[in-house]
This record gives C-alpha cells, structure tokens and sequence, in this order.
C-alpha cells in the first residue's frame, strides 16, 4: 500500500514537472527579447552599458546576451515556482499564469532592478550607477511585460 502511495505521487510529480523547465526557458528567452526590445527603444543606456558593466563590459552587443541569458535564468526560476503545489494549478492556465507572471515580473523588479543592480553597479565603479533605491517607471513596466509574457507563454509552451 506504501508503494502504491509513494509510486503514485513519483509519476504525478514527474506528470506536473514534465517539460517545465524547457517551457520556462523557452518562454523566459521569448519573453527576455520582447523586454529587450523594449529597453532598447526606452532605455538604450541600461542595455548598451549598465548591463554590460555589471561584468565588466560594454557595447549593445554585451548588454543583449547578458539580458538573454538572465531571460532564460529568470524563465528557469518562473518553471521552479510553477511546479510548486501552490502554483501548479494557477500556471496551467493562460491568463491567470499571465497573472502569476506579472507578479513575478514586479517581484523581480524590486529585487534585481530597485535594489541588485544599482548597489552592483557601485560596486564595480560604474560612473552612471544609479541610487539605490532605483525606482523606475519604465524599467518597472519592462519587468511587468517580462512576467505578462513569460507566464502566458508558459503553459501554452509547456503543454504543447
């Protein structure tokens, strides 16, 4: 009986977390260059050199990985929470996922954007560091269509 109940949550566990992470990738770089676009458009220093210069770099080119490969990371963390009991149901549909990922897109604005990075751009001397707090309007709309996309993507995504 044991082994039935412990056999039956595996395959249910493996059922909910099958593709997950591919999804949150995949959504999280779909997602990332949609934002891309946008800071490119509405904030061209903040992907042509304060993303950069957080690894020592500059140039368009630097920022655009940089940003992608924190995507498809940010994406990965959205797949994580998704699988949790809590967010499993809420993420496997379109909108109230949506939903889930404007909050998540808000959740890290507060944390990378407001505070992160304008304390790690000081740190490493960068010359147009901002305060910290960084309240942006703009980066702040930025994260929020990050998490709108990224979340509604993923279940369609996911359950392809």
């Amino acid at each position: 009986m044991a082994t039935d109940t412990a056999t039956e949550r595996a395959a249910e566990t493996t059922a909910n977390t099958d593709g997950a992470w591919q999804a949150g990738v995949a959504s999280g770089l779909v997602a990332g260059a949609v934002m891309g676009v946008m800071l490119t458009m509405r904030m061209r220093p903040v992907i042509e050199h304060a993303i950069p210069a957080l690894w020592g770099l500059d140039g368009g080119f630097a920022g655009w990985v940089i940003h992608m490969v924190n995507a498809a990371v940010f994406g990965l963390v959205f797949a994580a929470i998704a699988t949790t009991p809590r967010f499993r149901t809420p993420t496997d549909s379109v909108g109230t996922s949506a939903l889930v990922g404007v909050g998540y897109g808000v959740l890290l604005w507060v944390v990378a954007a407001v505070l992160v990075m304008p304390v790690w751009l000081q740190a490493v001397g960068f010359p147009m560091a901002p305060p910290v707090p960084n309240v942006n309007p703009t980066s702040l709309m930025g994260h929020a269509v990050f998490g709108l996309v990224l979340g509604a993507l993923y279940p369609v995504v996911r359950n392809r």
